[in-house]
């Protein structure tokens, strides 16, 4: 049983920076496509990166391009998310997620397996 298991997060002030960790086990795929999505109250869930583990290839949203990084860990299957410059608008409830096909990587449709959650708060 896959399980995705989610570090960091909190509260900081616009022009500091964070970062968030996501663990996958339990996987028997031989690759994984994860990624990181946020939902703000009101809001629908919001693709921010992705990272297809064998060959590294990411993809950004435009309102995080420059800003944040994803990236593999040393650990198999370990990803972070590093968020430099956070601004009030990054505030929201960050997920990390994965799939073995990595068919639509920035549509949350296309993940199946889900983290916890953790609240980002950015004050101004």
């Amino acid at each position: 049983q896959v399980q995705l298991v989610q570090s960091g997060g909190g509260s900081v002030q616009a022009g500091d920076s964070l970062r968030l960790s996501c663990t996958l086990s339990g996987g028997t795929s031989s690759s994984y496509t994860m990624a990181w999505f946020r939902q703000s109250p009101g809001k629908d869930r919001e693709f921010v990166a992705t990272i297809n583990w064998s060959v590294g290839r990411t993809l950004y949203a435009d309102s995080v391009k420059g800003r944040f990084t994803i990236s593999k860990g040393s650990a198999k299957y370990t990803t972070y998310l590093q968020m430099n410059r956070l601004a009030p608008e990054d505030t929201a409830v960050y997920y990390c997620a994965a799939d073995q096909w990595g068919f639509k990587p920035t549509d949350s449709d296309g993940y199946d397996y889900w983290g916890q959650g953790t609240q980002v708060t950015v004050s101004s």
